[in-house]
């Protein structure tokens, strides 16, 4: 495993966060690290990303920031350059995915079905997202699709909530989770930190619990 998925995996929950207004970067990334998740996956779904990035890396240097939602790989370089330190991608593209693993780029291609896990696998990749996770069979899908790839993790993102999250992180085939309930565009839109931030800390609490239940168990 490498030192990014590790983070991952310890961090439990990656928020994928569409940002509209560079200027809410920052102040939302201190307010996911002082609830406890140094992390977000800043998506390619708005022009403001690649600021948000480049703001989050200069001012915020212990949140670890990556770029999701990722399609090109001008994307890849616009969003390292900007100071992401890991891809995430909704499909499998094997250009994306090949300029990452030459380049020496840590990425999470999008699966969701046993084609995508072996085109991962002959990459020597063994860390993918599950997308869109819910739509596509939640965890009774994923339990079955991923029976014969023994070393495969997953990050279940798509209809992942406060509701869920406990379920798909007690499964031992995910190392994570993706969601986006945590800091809504509504939310990031207001500035409403505070909720962001009890959002946070509610999710941060139940994979302390999960994590711990599994540890003792």
């Amino acid at each position: 495993m490498s030192e990014l998925t590790e983070k991952l995996e310890t961090a439990g929950l990656v928020p994928v966060i569409a940002i509209e207004d560079a200027e809410n970067a920052v102040p939302l990334a201190r307010t996911f690290a002082d609830a406890g998740l140094p992390l977000a996956e800043i998506t390619f779904r708005t022009a403001a990303a690649e600021d948000s990035i480049r703001n989050i890396a200069r001012e915020v240097p212990d949140v670890l920031v990556g770029a999701g939602t990722v399609l090109s790989v001008p994307q890849v370089q616009s969003a390292v350059s900007a100071g992401a330190r890991f891809i995430v991608s909704p499909g499998f593209n094997p250009k994306v995915v090949d300029f990452c693993v030459e380049n020496g780029i840590p990425v999470v291609p999008g699966i969701n079905n046993p084609t995508g896990i072996e085109m991962a696998l002959d990459r020597g990749l063994h860390h993918v997202k599950f997308f869109p996770a819910e739509a596509s069979g939640g965890l009774k899908m994923l339990k079955a699709m991923s029976a014969p790839y023994g070393s495969m993790k997953f990050l279940p993102t798509g209809g992942v909530k406060l509701d869920n999250l406990a379920e798909y992180l007690s499964s031992p085939m995910v190392f994570a989770v993706g969601g986006s309930w945590v800091a809504t565009k509504d939310l990031i839109a207001k500035k409403d930190f505070d909720e962001i931030g009890n959002r946070v800390r509610e999710a941060v609490a139940v994979v302390k619990k999960v994590r711990t239940g599994a540890q003792s168990a």
